[in-house]
């Protein structure tokens, strides 16, 4: 009981020492009170509903200029304000070594249609080699799903058991002992 009284105490004494480092800090950040109306100029006067004669400042547009330099700045990985042919050709490397499938750093004619001829095939159900409407649609590129949460992972099964192993749980000793002096 007196543990309990003891941290109802202490929880208010916390909450009241907050309220005063608050209200002092409220107290301290107000600035200077604003001007009054009779000391402003006639023509600095609130406008009417309808807005007329006032104009405000237009929102920044990017210049082409401005596009192109960043354009610039992300192939340029070394900053010297100088393209290479390797910069250049950098971003466009992980979609030819899809497209090398023997791995000879030579794209064939064949390696370079391989995707689409692999789809046609796919696609063409009655294998007239031609596509009508109905083949056509299953061609639609597919949209990759983006995960809804970023989970925890599910635990693995454990070998020869057949069920996931259950998360082990750590309950302190002492939570009991509180409970019986009220």
């Amino acid at each position: 009981m007196n543990r309990t009284v003891l941290g109802a105490f202490a929880a208010l004494l916390l909450a009241a020492a907050g309220m005063f480092w608050w209200q002092g800090r409220a107290a301290s950040e107000m600035g200077e009170a604003p001007p009054k109306l009779a000391d402003l100029p006639a023509d600095a006067m609130l406008p009417d509903e309808t807005g007329a004669g006032l104009s405000g400042t237009l929102p920044p547009e990017a210049s082409e200029a401005t596009r192109e330099q960043r354009r610039f700045d992300r192939l340029d990985r070394n900053r010297d304000s100088k393209i290479t042919r390797v910069e250049m050709l950098s971003p466009r490397i992980a979609g030819f070594r899809k497209l090398d499938a023997d791995g000879n750093n030579l794209l064939s004619f064949e390696e370079w249609a391989a995707k689409t001829s692999n789809r046609f095939k796919g696609a063409d159900r009655n294998g007239d080699s031609q596509l009508d409407r109905a083949e056509f649609v299953t061609t639609k590129p597919k949209l990759k799903a983006k995960p809804q949460c970023r989970c925890a992972p599910v635990p693995k099964v454990a070998a020869g058991k057949g069920r996931a192993a259950a998360p082990k749980v750590v309950v302190p000793a002492d939570v009991s002992e509180d409970e019986g002096e009220d």
